[in-house]
């Protein structure tokens, strides 16, 4: 898989996608017999893996600000409560 191969839309795809893209691009490297001519390879799988990197972040960081308003919600529940 070379550059032109690489859509230019890789941000706006799904980690299912990005991790396929990533899978064939290993497969194609492990196929070749000489690794003349792989640095394409290597630079896309790299800038793929970036954005697999920067979709967990973001994933990680929703996860994370939900739980926070989930428990500052019980609490303040649970202090509503006692304050009855």
């Amino acid at each position: 898989m070379n550059e032109k191969n690489l859509p230019h839309d890789i941000a706006s795809k799904s980690l299912k996608e990005l991790t396929d893209l990533a899978d064939e691009i290993i497969q194609n490297l492990e196929n070749k017999n000489s690794l003349e001519n792989t640095s394409e390879d290597y630079t896309n799988l790299l800038k793929i893996n970036r954005q697999i990197e920067k979709k967990f972040q973001k994933n990680f960081k929703e996860i994370s600000d939900k739980t926070n308003r989930k428990i500052k919600d019980i609490k303040s529940n649970k202090n509503a409560k006692k304050v009855k």
